[in-house]
Formats: C-alpha cells, structure tokens, sequence
C-alpha cells in the first residue's frame, strides 16, 4: 500500500517486544489492576472523551483496556503487535456491539493502511515500548489525514533530575523484562516524527504520566 515501510529497523527488538508482550499476556491485566483502578481508568476516559473521530486508530490495544471508553459515534481500527493480547481485546470487543471495532495483528512501526485514511488516532502506554518510537509516530502521522490528531497518555522520563537519573539506570533491565522503556522521551520524539504538539498535561507530581494532543499539519 502507498507509503507502507517495507521494513522495521531493528527487526530483532520488534521480535523481542512481541515475545514479551505475548509472553506476559495471560497476567498482564491482573498485573496492573491497582494502578488501572486508582489512575489509569480516570485517564483513559479523560483521554477518549475529545476524541471527535468518526474513523479512529487505535495503536496498540493490548488486551483491550480502552474499549469500555470508545465514544459510541465512532469506528475504530485497533492494531497490536502481539496475538496472544488481541485475542483478549477480542473479548472485551464483544462487549461493546454499539462501537464497530476492527482489531488487527500489526506493527505500529509498519502500518498496513493507505495515507490518510483515519481522523484521529489513539495510544496508551505505546511509545514505551515501540522499538523505533520515532518511526511509529511516523507512521501514525502517515496514516491520519491532515489536519487529524493525535491523542497519547503516556509514562516518559521525569523532569526531575533525580529522578530522571534512577529511571536511566533501570530502563535497560526493565527492557529486557518486560519490553518496556522507562526513560523514553515522548514529548520531543511526536514532534521529531513531524506531529505539531498542541498540548502536554502532566499527570503526576513527579512528570512521569503526561497526556499529548497534537495534529497533522
């Protein structure tokens, strides 16, 4: 298709992600259900609430976590790396007959879609762990259509220098246990992959959980 990357950049860290993420699958909601309760969820339909669509992307879906919180007048188009997580968010998908929802095993770093074919386009704690984030933002800006947002919830390297310093030292071994990134910067990697930043909310005291609104210029 027009424009479709014909290959990732590190072909073994996407394999790796995938491993993880299948890997971790059967666990990973039970895994985050304190913060899911307590912060996540509140942001998830924070997020969704000005999502105008009609025609959405949804990048990485996982198990399905943001599907309670699609806006009723919407058609999404839901992708993840990872089978085992889609075949979760397939369940949660049938609980919501009122959104049409489409979700498709793909990478993020190689979007099988034509050019501008979506509105807006949606992640929750993505670019952490997409291995070329830049690329996939890319992508994303490929396939929305000008003028189209983008709308991120993500957790990124704090402002604070502590802090900062701790999350560096740890993102190599959480990488390599569970495919995550902890000191990506986000903000600055939408704006390097062509997007116009529009808004950055901090979540959390420490700056660690932002959300990021930009468009397609």
């Amino acid at each position: 298709m027009e424009g479709t990357n014909t290959q990732t950049k590190d072909p073994a860290a996407t394999a790796h992600t995938r491993r993880r993420y299948n890997l971790l699958a059967p666990l990973y909601n039970l895994m985050e259900a304190p913060v899911e309760y307590f912060r996540y969820r509140a942001w998830r339909k924070r997020l969704w609430a000005g999502v105008p669509g009609p025609e959405v992307l949804e990048l990485g879906v996982g198990t399905g976590k943001n599907i309670p919180y699609y806006p009723s007048d919407v058609r999404v188009t839901a992708v993840d790396l990872s089978p085992r997580m889609l075949k979760r968010a397939r369940r949660m998908a049938r609980r919501r007959p009122d959104v049409p929802v489409a979700l498709l095993e793909m990478d993020v770093q190689r979007l099988d879609f034509p050019d501008e074919v979506f509105d807006d386009t949606v992640a929750t704690f993505v670019f952490c762990s997409v291995p070329d984030p830049v690329l996939g933002l890319r992508e994303a800006l490929r396939v929305t259509r000008r003028g189209g947002r983008l709308f991120l919830l993500e957790h990124m390297l704090s402002s604070r220098p502590r802090l900062a310093w701790l999350m560096k030292r740890l993102d190599p071994l959480v990488h390599w246990l569970i495919g995550v990134h902890i000191a990506r910067r986000t903000v600055e990697n939408v704006a390097a992959a062509g997007w116009v930043v529009d808004r950055v909310t901090s979540l959390t005291k420490n700056d660690v959980y932002r959300m990021i609104e930009a468009h397609k210029p």
